[in-house]
């Protein structure tokens, strides 16, 4: 296949879930070979849907999508479907890859160490903990060995380590690649240039570069944009107001009015939409359960897993209000299951006082019920049922009123986390368990959100690999989990 060749071309490609409401308008644009760009924007924009677009999962309202003859593409998603969560790592990957079970174990045991990831093949993946599934999507994607390989958010739920190993991978990836991400940093490591995706116009718009480059593009764009609508608007008004006054001189002062009424229409036309930038969330606060008052949870022991085993420890830590804890520890460890157990309550070492609410936020969503409308999943935390708040709290979360009305299994990924906020703020919660809650947000929305858990009075206990996102919030102490 030669280098320049075009292995992928939409062509005014338009697409949506439902009539009426557009997702892509129209859509163009082409990838060659062994480029590596990222696509952007918005959550919600429809970046997930240009990659089942690409796999024909999803077929285009109108429009033509061509892929390069004996291309393979292959997606690594952003979460393992729930119906697969039961299989063995094995199993798992035999979706995958073809030929006997003896060649497809030396391919997984090949591709398991592209991702460095060491875990038996005999392991059901729903044992396995967010950051080594992350690790299993990359690998069911690198064993077909694709042409055109599609990153969906791969960052999520990955250690340091981890960030590191996937970043110096893609550096040396020779192969054509599409990588879903809101991690800038990582982004900018590897990739050639930005598509990005805008929420408003529904179209595509390619930039050279990385994504400081783009934003400082339309910033440019946006001032150029403006200081012409500011001149044509002063030249529409000259025009006018000299209408109104040669108009009243009658004769034929009242025909050059005319002319002036018709020009001043058609500088009006020239006045171009200026681009709505991606918007943050609201400021907010996650109100605290009031009453709090003494010891809100106390931990006496807790386990981790070491060479696949669990490890008992000891502690003694105490949360009161405003106490916040910090849990570390690299992939596979147990920070996610430790955080379940304690958020269940049914923890043997961890005494939860009676009567203290919890919210709990988890990376992988399990909290939400996927068959609820956001209505009734947002008005079941509340104790008082007051819908005008929640519609309130729901729209400085962007879920706007069509998306009150949808079920929540239709929602991005993104767009879940900011249903999972809402209802924290609506539950008022007076502990609060949070399991790497920067997964899948528009990174626009982090200061908002760290500044909110910041300011937060309850308890905190906290997962999250994202280092400046909890350099952003007091913590008073840290569990490392690998000590």
């Amino acid at each position: 296949m030669p280098k320049e060749e075009t292995i992928l071309r939409f062509d005014q490609v338009s697409f949506g879930y439902e009539y009426g409401k557009p997702i892509l308008d129209e859509v163009d644009f082409s990838l060659r070979r062994g480029l590596k760009v990222a696509l952007m924007g918005q959550n919600g924009a429809g970046k997930s849907t240009i990659f089942q677009l690409i796999t024909w999962l999803l077929q285009p309202d109108s429009g033509e999508i061509h892929v390069g003859r004996q291309v393979t593409v292959a997606t690594a998603r952003q979460v393992i479907p729930r119906e697969q969560l039961e299989l063995s790592v094995l199993d798992f990957f035999r979706q995958y890859a073809d030929g006997e079970v003896f060649q497809i174990k030396g391919k997984i045991h090949d591709v398991l160490e592209i991702v460095h990831l060491n875990v038996p093949i005999e392991r059901p993946v729903n044992k396995l903990s967010g950051g080594q599934q992350a690790r299993l999507l990359l690998a069911s994607a690198l064993i077909q060995d694709p042409d055109l390989l599609l990153l969906d958010e791969p960052t999520n739920n990955l250690d340091k380590v981890g960030i590191e190993h996937l970043t110096q991978f893609l550096i040396g990836y020779e192969k054509t690649c599409i990588v879903i991400s809101h991690d800038a940093d990582f982004l900018n490591a590897f990739t050639d240039g930005v598509l990005y995706l805008d929420i408003h116009t529904h179209k595509m718009e390619r930039y050279l570069g990385n994504y400081f480059d783009v934003v400082k593009e339309i910033a440019i764009r946006i001032e150029k944009e403006n200081m012409k609508n500011a001149q044509l608007a002063k030249t529409i008004l000259e025009n006018k107001e000299k209408a109104n006054f040669f108009a009243n001189k009658g004769g034929r002062m009242r025909l050059l009015a005319k002319r002036m009424r018709t020009k001043a229409a058609e500088l009006e036309e020239e006045i171009v939409d200026v681009r709505k930038e991606d918007r943050a969330i609201r400021p907010f606060t996650i109100p605290a359960q009031p009453g709090l008052v003494g010891q809100i949870m106390h931990i006496s022991s807790f386990t981790t897993m070491k060479n696949h085993e669990i490890v008992s420890h000891k502690a003694n830590i105490t949360l009161n209000k405003r106490s916040r804890l910090m849990l570390v520890g690299p992939n596979g460890i147990g920070k996610t299951t430790l955080l379940e157990i304690l958020a269940s309550g049914k923890s043997k070492g961890a005494v939860i006082t009676s009567g203290v609410k919890v919210g709990y936020y988890r990376q992988d969503f399990s909290t939400l019920n996927f068959e609820d409308t956001v209505f009734d999943s947002l008005m079941s935390v509340m104790d008082k049922k007051v819908e005008e708040h929640m519609r309130s709290v729901a729209a400085g979360f962007l879920i706007t009123a069509h998306q009150v009305s949808s079920k929540i299994g239709s929602l991005s990924e993104g767009q879940k986390g900011l249903v999972a906020f809402a209802r924290l703020v609506l539950q008022e919660p007076g502990l609060l368990i949070l399991d790497e809650p920067t997964n899948h947000i528009n990174f626009r929305h982090l200061p908002v959100i760290a500044k909110a858990l910041d300011q937060y009075q309850g308890a905190m206990v906290l997962v999250s690999h994202v280092l400046d996102f909890v350099s952003q919030i007091k913590i008073d102490e840290t569990l490392d989990l690998e000590r």
